[in-house]
């Protein structure tokens, strides 16, 4: 057995840990970019934290998923201001903004020689400026993540930059900062957690320690997630769900991800829709096809026996199937009313060329079994 692990320098969890920013920042540096999204206000405790510890703030607003020209505005204004030190409060499109603006402060050339895909794919030599995340939703991780997902509008595709470089130096996670999230946002985030969670742990790249953190966020999700729905309140929830979002990001920075992310980053390129809600949909499908391919083509696979302890994690029941965490992904999207893909625009007639895009991308390396053109058209049926 062999793995490697790698996180963020440094985690912070816990309600009103928020407020540590303006003494961690100010020992990276003393002029800040702060990227923010649509609800942050400039007035927040966290901005006069900020400047009570001698830091001058910049603010870069994410008002979207980023794209390639917004992530490069931004470093331009990070440049122009002489900020040596990036900080960003808010969603997954705002951490990865920020992730994306560091790297590039510090490192010669343009973003598309640093892409995946639609650029030169080359790595970053230097280390980005100071990274620190605040995220502000319970579902991407990616403020452990070492990678960033940015629009391409032009290509109509969503592209990676990946670097071990680009693990924020703090990663501060306050559940308190998720008590605002309306039901829609918290649902589809939450979602996008459990996919992870699930992805990571059935994952090709699995090992004994994405392993217990995917078994703890996996619990504390399946206990906490349709509570924190109908109750955005519960703070007890809104603490599992911060701690299953911190967990999924570990895991599959470190395991690898599944067909999920494999179909759904594509398609996120190709139509606005929102990334969590997208994987939700598509997630109890895939699992079905997942379970229904490695029974007639790998009976003995660890991955059925993964997805009995999945199904035996979230319902309780000692003694339940692989399929019985089918039904309970399937029942907890239909509680929370997760949207049909056609509801952001997708078609019957786009799912040939959304599966063609989906076969290419590399969270596909990860599924547990190496799925058909036709079971990948099915799953896109079935969703729409």
């Amino acid at each position: 057995m062999s793995f490697e692990f790698a996180t963020a320098d440094k985690i912070i969890f816990g309600a009103g840990t928020a407020l540590q920013i303006g003494k961690l920042a100010s020992g990276f540096g003393h002029k800040a970019l702060v990227v923010f999204g649509k609800s942050f206000l400039k007035s927040h405790p966290i901005m006069q934290d900020l400047k009570a510890h001698g830091i001058q703030c910049e603010c870069f607003r994410i008002t979207k998923e980023p794209t390639v020209p917004m992530v490069m505005a931004g470093a331009n204004k990070a440049r122009r201001a002489a900020c040596d030190v990036i900080i960003a409060i808010g969603g997954g499109s705002v951490i990865d903004s920020g992730k994306v603006i560091a790297a590039l402060l510090t490192n010669q050339g343009d973003l598309y020689d640093y892409l995946e895909t639609i650029g030169k794919g080359q790595a970053i030599i230097n280390a980005p400026a100071p990274f620190l995340a605040l995220p502000t939703t319970a579902g991407t991780g990616t403020e452990v993540t070492c990678n960033s997902v940015l629009i391409s509008p032009e290509h109509e595709v969503k592209v990676s930059m990946r670097s071990h470089l680009m693990l924020p130096k703090i990663a501060i996670i306050d559940p308190e900062l998720t008590y605002s999230m309306p039901p829609s946002i918290t649902a589809n985030t939450g979602m996008d957690a459990i996919t992870q969670l699930i992805e990571a742990f059935v994952s090709r790249d699995s090992n004994p320690l994405t392993d217990g953190i995917c078994r703890e966020g996996l619990m504390r999700a399946a206990g906490s997630m349709e509570k924190v729905f109908l109750d955005g309140s519960n703070i007890k929830a809104r603490e599992d769900m911060c701690i299953a979002s911190l967990f999924g990001g570990i895991a599959l920075a470190n395991a690898k991800l599944g067909a999920v992310h494999g179909i759904a980053g594509p398609l996120g390129g190709m139509y606005p829709s929102s990334h969590g809600g997208v994987c939700g949909r598509l997630l109890p499908f895939v699992m079905a096809t997942n379970i229904a391919a490695l029974k007639n083509r790998f009976p003995a696979s660890d991955a059925l026996t993964r997805y009995k302890e999945i199904a035996r994690m979230v319902t309780g029941n000692l003694k339940a199937s692989a399929l019985e965490s089918v039904i309970w992904v399937q029942n907890l999207c239909d509680s929370m009313g997760v949207a049909p893909l056609s509801r952001y625009g997708v078609h019957e007639k786009d799912i040939d060329r959304i599966v063609e895009r989906s076969q290419k991308a590399s969270s596909m390396r990860g599924n547990p079994v190496q799925l058909k053109k036709e079971e990948l058209q099915d799953i896109l049926q079935q969703a729409l």
